[in-house]
């Protein structure tokens, strides 16, 4: 198994991508902690993971990402009762698609406020962790509008182009201290996202793609289960396109 004895923490854990990446990451042999939006949401999918396999060692949290004091807390509970965090996958997330003219200052800031500053929260709350041990994974969720935008909904490819720099710019800091710093960027993805976008919007972007179909939650999780294994030892500052489309 590839994760065998790792700890790893995914925020956004308690459905679709993050969801799927912990119980990936389960089935390698991580013990996970998921971090849901509310202690319901959290304790509801540690109970459909539970109800699968009982053996897996799965628990839920529910600190406000956007605060570091709660993020601290929660995390420092966490390197308590299982010694470390190997792996953090900062996955939670929020869009809109309002129109720029649209947009009010609190629809962006709560963007902003868990897309930057709770990815920034969490990792800044392991690190230090990390460099005691000399090693560890960060992972970060990005997107294809962080490559190509979006005609509409401003804040949230902002808010992925700024995981992109974030990404970079630590895993150059941190490499010295045995820290790989990644992330993955999803194309088109089949999560509760997407069933808001009308069947029209997507059929014409799914015809680009070579593959010819939507990605699946596992899709994504698979790459970040290779990103935090060993077999991706010597790659960090990287962030992931896994979209289905070919590029020359």
């Amino acid at each position: 198994m590839l994760l065998e004895g790792k700890v790893a923490i995914v925020t956004g854990g308690s459905r679709g991508i993050g969801f799927a990446t912990v119980k990936e990451f389960l089935k390698e042999g991580a013990s996970v902690v998921l971090c849901g939006s509310k202690p319901a949401s959290a304790e509801k999918a540690v109970a459909e993971l539970k109800a699968e396999n009982p053996d897996w060692n799965v628990k839920g949290i529910s600190p406000d990402l956007a605060d570091y004091r709660q993020v601290k807390d929660a995390f420092e509970q966490v390197e308590k009762e299982y010694g470390k965090i190997d792996i953090l996958v900062n996955n939670a997330g929020l869009s809109a698609s309002e129109k720029f003219t649209d947009y009010t200052t609190e629809m962006f800031d709560k963007i902003m406020d868990l897309n930057v500053k709770g990815v920034f929260n969490c990792a800044r709350a392991v690190v230090d962790g990390m460099k005691e041990r000399g090693c560890g994974c960060i992972l970060n969720t990005s997107s294809m509008v962080s490559i190509y935008g979006q005609p509409s909904g401003v804040a949230y490819p902002m808010s992925k182009f700024a995981i992109n720099g974030l990404t970079l710019s630590l895993a150059r800091e941190l490499g010295p201290f045995g820290i790989r710093v990644n992330a993955v960027a999803p194309g088109i993805t089949r999560t509760d996202m997407m069933k808001a976008v009308p069947e029209q919007v997507i059929a014409p972007l799914i015809k680009m793609v070579p593959l010819r179909r939507m990605g699946e939650p596992e899709d994504i999780a698979n790459a970040f289960v290779f990103l935090a294994s060993d077999k991706a030892s010597y790659i960090t500052g990287v962030v992931l396109s896994v979209d289905g489309l070919a590029r020359t």
